[in-house]
């Protein structure tokens, strides 16, 4: 994938995770991105360690477990800060 399409994959897997974490209304579209990419990466290395599959084009399934990085991110991230 290109760049571009990397940042629009990003920002659409950072904002279904933030809807489904319940965050949508604390992020913007520069966090939706952030979460997005390392949610992507997260969920390429849980993907590949459970044989799910990697995030490599733009696909359903790549979107899915893209989706699942960006929702264990969330949750690890909802996790340290409620405890401050």
């Amino acid at each position: 994938m290109g760049f571009i399409t990397w940042i629009i994959f990003g920002a659409l897997v950072g904002w279904v995770a933030s809807i489904i974490m319940k965050k949508n209304a604390s992020m913007g579209l520069i966090a939706n991105i952030i979460v997005g990419l390392v949610g992507s990466v997260i969920g390429g290395w849980v993907g590949t360690f459970l044989g799910l599959g990697t995030v490599d084009t733009f696909s359903l399934s790549s979107f899915l477990i893209a989706l699942l990085g960006a929702v264990i991110l969330l949750a690890i991230v909802n996790a340290i800060t409620a405890r401050k």
